[in-house]
């Protein structure tokens, strides 16, 4: 095991981020100090690339983040997508045909590399303001689709999840960050672990040398994959199981303490 890694990887909401969204000054400055020594912290996240925006000034010389479960990677200085791992679109119509007979009012919604595209009763809070596009499926899913998104709000959540996970079988990656009632689904394969494994190989760095830090079951792929598993303590429970090293909860800076650690 490495005294100190090459680069530490880490999901957003409830493991960098406090529980209100925010970055601590602290944790600005943790990533700034890690860096300074030659840890470059990159961010992994179920997020769509619209949703890093707010972060562009902290991700570091690489400049990029990995999101949509590692449907996406991201260059957050020219805010473009750069690279992009999608659905099939035959077996993702077979998927939603299959889930529309099985799950009552099931709806759904698509995270593309230019936008998100919704069904027009896909419930969606909007809580970032930003625009997307309204229409049947076959409309929102011209483009390729990193992300197949689905709710049914008639059904108890934890019903919905198990209802879409006996549905899909291995034909998606379903994905939980903790959202609750969503099903998040990505293609066979893509995960927050492919894609972070892949932005390593691009950069010569071993998967002993990478350290990750995260908080919900869709982190388990990216933690079991690292040289070493970090949770935080306000973690689900299946990721403190697999975690090497419990860390402070995320809205005690956690992360942050790590990050120091490494100046």
């Amino acid at each position: 095991m490495p005294n100190r890694p090459r680069v530490v990887a880490t999901d957003l909401d409830g493991t960098l981020l406090r529980t209100d969204g925010s970055l601590s000054d602290r944790t600005r400055r943790a990533i700034e100090t890690a860096a300074d020594a030659g840890v470059p912290t990159l961010f992994v996240t179920a997020r769509p690339p619209r949703w890093l925006d707010e972060l562009a000034d902290v991700v570091g010389g690489h400049g990029v983040a990995i999101c949509g479960n590692g449907a996406f990677v991201y260059d957050l200085v020219e805010r473009r997508v750069t690279s992009s791992r999608g659905h099939d679109p035959a077996e993702m119509d077979r998927v939603v045909a299959d889930l529309r007979q099985a799950v009552p009012g099931v709806t759904f919604a698509v995270e593309r590399a230019d936008g998100m595209g919704r069904e027009d009763a896909y419930t969606y809070a909007q809580e970032h303001g930003d625009g997307h596009t309204v229409g049947d499926l076959s409309a929102i899913s011209a483009t390729p689709v990193g992300k197949l998104l689905a709710r049914s709000p008639g059904l108890d959540p934890d019903e919905f999840l198990r209802r879409v996970e006996s549905v899909v079988g291995s034909r998606v990656e379903l994905g939980f960050s903790g959202a609750v009632g969503l099903a998040e689904m990505t293609a066979p394969g893509v995960t927050k672990a492919s894609g972070l494994a892949t932005w390593c190989e691009g950069q010569g760095i071993d998967a002993a040398d990478v350290w990750a830090c995260g908080d919900m079951p869709n982190d388990l792929p990216m933690l079991r994959w690292a040289g070493r598993a970090h949770a935080v303590a306000n973690a689900h429970a299946d990721v403190l199981e697999v975690a090497d090293v419990v860390l402070a909860s995320n809205d005690d800076d956690g992360v942050a303490a790590l990050l120091e650690s490494l100046g």
